[in-house]
């Protein structure tokens, strides 16, 4: 299954930019060893923000959770982050399903 996943950091007062920095470069690494696994499809970051995007490709929602829930930014700062997940299908799919339903 593929989602799109957005995510929004902030830090808290008492956290330091540095601070922010060490947590987001273990997320990096955790992020782009997923990506070499094929879990992540790819990742973008928006440029001028604190905001991810990612496309992953997992068996189901159980395992989209535990991968979100574990991830060193959550682990770490996850009170900080917003992630809105929106399930994604594939174009091609849904044009077959179009063509069917106009079929019937």
């Amino acid at each position: 299954m593929l989602f799109h996943l957005d995510f929004h950091v902030e830090y808290g007062a008492t956290m330091s930019q540095q601070d922010l920095f060490g947590t987001w470069s273990r997320e990096a690494e955790a992020a782009l060893e997923a990506k070499k696994a094929g879990v992540v499809v790819d990742l973008w970051k928006a440029a001028g923000e604190r905001r991810v995007i990612a496309i992953l490709d997992v068996e189901s929602a159980d395992v989209l959770d535990e991968a979100v829930l574990t991830l060193p930014i959550m682990v770490e700062m996850g009170q900080f982050v917003d992630v809105k997940v929106t399930p994604l299908r594939r174009y091609e799919d849904f044009a077959a399903t179009v063509d069917k339903l106009l079929e019937s």
